[in-house]
């Protein structure tokens, strides 16, 4: 009987590796597998399956010869080449439904860190003063919320922050056409045409973009000048949509009242002037999709994915 081999190269919870079990495939966890050893020994599976940490690039899929399926335990698959993931006929398959309520609560949570000033109670608390005078923050209720993008994660923030009485509105190429417009309206969300149009309104701005060549830098200086003074900006779905530059100037400068991030342009975070800048900014080590339930799901959901596509083939 011959096994079809599965690379485990991330960290996958257990639930996920059993699926693949008894579905009888061999499996194998590497999950420090370094790049070289991977571009040595990837030919020998029939199957891999990533997180965040493994870069499947084209000289790595090159050697590829008798994988047949990628997954990706998450949403964004920025680090797979699916262009030559597709050339060498190799199917890619990610959990964008996996993440969304995680994500959307830590966003939520952000959101409310800043706009209370809880990261900056609770540190010169700990450093042993009494900045209550300093602390005075706004309600969420009543504000707006500018979504930039609307997927699976931005949807149930949306709902959830309509909930807490906020006002919503969505920017989006709506890829799905009047149908996606029709949810989000169904939802409470309006509408708007541009990102600039959604910047001049909204005092809350969460950004839920893939990382494409269109995306990229997003929300620069241009656009910042668009945006409230008292706004606030939520990054947790990719680095690249704002050109770091940019936003530390305007949090600098106080063209905007804060912003939280948790995805940066290079990962783990180097930009020391990010990182020394703490005054209207919180960063976070790319954690949003960190909950015990949003880990175990993606393990199960691509287990139970690629071990449909291999049985079918």
């Amino acid at each position: 009987m011959i096994y079809l081999k599965i690379l485990i190269s991330d960290k996958l919870q257990d639930k996920g590796i059993k699926i693949f079990e008894d579905n009888g495939f061999e499996v194998f966890k590497k999950f420090k597998i370094t790049k070289d050893e991977l571009k040595e020994e990837i030919g020998e599976y029939d199957g891999i399956v990533v997180r965040s940490r493994t870069k499947l690039t084209a000289d790595i899929l090159e050697n590829a010869t008798n994988l047949k399926v990628i997954g990706r335990a998450g949403v964004g698959l920025d680090n797979v080449d699916r262009e030559k993931a597709s050339e060498m006929n190799i199917k890619v398959i990610n959990t964008p439904e996996a993440p969304a309520v995680s994500v959307a609560e830590f966003a939520l949570g952000l959101m409310l860190t800043l706009a209370r000033k809880i990261s900056y109670a609770d540190r010169t608390t700990h450093e042993g003063n009494w900045n209550k005078s300093d602390c005075l923050g706004y309600t969420l209720n009543a504000k707006k919320l500018g979504l930039i993008g609307f997927g699976n994660i931005a949807k149930h923030l949306a709902k959830i922050t309509i909930a807490i009485g906020m006002d919503v509105g969505v920017y989006s190429r709506f890829s799905k056409g009047q149908a996606a417009i029709d949810e989000a309206k169904e939802i409470g969300c309006s509408i708007y045409s541009s990102v600039e149009e959604l910047l001049k309104e909204a005092q809350v701005i969460s950004l839920h973009l893939p990382s494409s060549p269109q995306t990229i830098n997003i929300i620069n200086e241009e656009r910042i000048k668009f945006m409230r003074k008292d706004a606030i900006l939520i990054n947790t779905a990719r680095g690249n949509l704002i050109d770091e530059k940019a936003l530390l100037k305007a949090l600098k400068n106080k063209d905007i009242a804060g912003a939280a991030l948790d995805v940066y342009h290079e990962e783990p975070l180097k930009n020391q002037e990010l990182i020394n800048w703490n005054e209207n900014l919180i960063l976070t080590p790319h954690i949003a999709s960190q909950s015990i339930e949003n880990q175990t799901a993606a393990a199960t959901m691509v287990a139970e994915k690629i071990s449909n596509f291999l049985k079918s083939k």
